[in-house]
């Protein structure tokens, strides 16, 4: 019977330590308009066969935004092509690879 009692005890005391989670989400991030681009002419010959060039692009950082510059990616699968990252409605959109 105590052991019964304990293990009660135990159940029924962990819990009030465990908190509710709740939580309440909003699709898409609200953000601030995109500043100018950094305009850069000068576009590296390839690293090899099967890499795309991403442009530059700024990409969000808390409430503001950084300058990410324009680089050779691998594709990471054949005919993948990247689709910037835009701000569109008043949200920001994250870059993406497309077929």
């Amino acid at each position: 019977m105590k052991s019964k009692l304990l293990a009660l005890v135990l159940l029924a005391g962990g819990t009030l330590f465990a908190g509710p989670r709740v939580f309440v989400g909003v699709g898409g991030v609200v953000a601030p308009p995109l500043p100018a681009p950094v305009v850069s002419y000068y576009v590296p010959p390839a690293p090899g066969p099967g890499y795309a060039w991403v442009a530059g692009y700024h990409y969000q950082v808390g409430p503001r935004y950084a300058w990410r510059a324009g680089y050779w990616a691998p594709r990471p699968y054949v005919g993948a092509y990247w689709v910037g990252p835009r701000y569109y409605g008043g949200r920001y959109y994250r870059g993406y690879w497309r077929r």
